[in-house]
């Protein structure tokens, strides 16, 4: 039987307003919706992870509001292993805001709720959940200090971490080496480099992943949405990985999309830039579609989707900004 993949990270409730453009500050933009999805980058890449026909569970904390039983049952109903998922008491459950322009870009606002509550303990508690795993993928929507305690506690077990480092902030360097894929975007690969938000042009992307390489983890693969994604790995593996040819329309969790999926092929043994290949092709099929869990796409859709695809020649036809 597989290894299951093991999410420990944050749950949501989407608020979702499509809207000519992003507001900036001050100003009131009209929306055209509004609809609602289950959300929260651990939960996207668990039930992306189990749309993919991998067997993966989950460790999170919801609210004990009726809010927290609808993510959970959308968990369950997905096909994610909720043993690992409890309720924080007189917590609300996290949610999310987010602005959807008609071009797919977004931007998102979170109030985490009970996902700030799950601390090193809670993770503790489920620690016979991670000896079975064969992957662990983290994010930071969770307490660092939570993060930082299950890579140490994988690390000692042996078991490959990886790490998508966002919202993007500073990290110990010790987290950093323990770390087996670290997978940001451009927003993230900036923050972690301490260089300024957007100057990460194609040009130095190579250099910023042998900056981040240096850090400790065994592989790097910056996420760069429209322009593909960029491998680089202390085996010597230095990949630009195309992106696809789709029509965005809603970026939300296309990141997420592509973390369960390179897990999900690195767990049934591809070759890492094999894994990076499958990966893109999830993430653009996500963005096609809108919603974070509602985007999901499905292993027969992705083989679909690869008999037909071909890799993006015209950067105005790939996939929008992943987040």
């Amino acid at each position: 039987m597989a290894r299951p993949i093991v999410v420990i990270g944050s749950v949501n409730l989407d608020l979702v307003a499509c809207v000519p453009r992003i507001p900036v500050a001050g100003e009131t933009v009209s929306g055209s919706t509004f609809e609602q999805f289950f959300g929260g980058k651990g939960a996207n890449q668990a039930v992306s992870v189990a749309r993919l026909d991998y067997p993966v569970e989950m460790i999170a904390k919801v609210g004990d509001d009726d809010i927290g039983e609808r993510l959970r049952s959308g968990l369950r109903k997905s096909g994610v292993d909720t043993e690992g998922v409890t309720s924080a008491t007189g917590t609300s459950s996290g949610v999310a805001l987010i602005a959807i322009e008609e071009n797919g870009q977004n931007s998102i606002v979170i109030v985490p709720g009970a996902n700030g509550t799950l601390l090193p303990l809670d993770v503790a508690k489920f620690e016979s959940v991670l000896d079975s795993a064969g992957m662990i993928l983290l994010q930071l929507e969770i307490p660092l200090q939570t993060v930082i305690y299950a890579v140490e506690m994988a690390y000692r077990k042996h078991i490959p971490v990886m790490l998508d480092p966002a919202p993007a902030q500073e990290l110990p360097p010790k987290l950093l080496v323990q770390v087996t894929w670290l997978t940001p975007n451009e927003t993230e690969t900036c923050k972690l480099c301490g260089q300024a938000a957007g100057t990460l042009v194609p040009a130095v992307v190579p250099e910023r992943a042998e900056e981040l390489l240096a850090c400790g983890p065994k592989y790097v693969v910056i996420k760069l949405g429209s322009q593909g994604a960029y491998l680089a790995g202390r085996d010597g593996t230095r990949e630009w990985i195309p992106p696809f040819k789709v029509r965005a329309v809603d970026s939300t969790a296309a990141g997420d999309a592509f973390n369960a999926a390179l897990a999900v092929a690195l767990m049934q043994n591809k070759d890492a830039v094999e894994a990076a290949k499958f990966a893109c092709a999830v993430a653009a099929l996500s963005v096609t579609r809108k919603g974070a869990q509602p985007s999901m796409p499905t292993q027969q859709e992705v083989i679909r989707f690869l008999k037909r695809a071909k890799t993006a020649a015209d950067p105005s036809l790939v996939g929008a900004r992943e987040t």
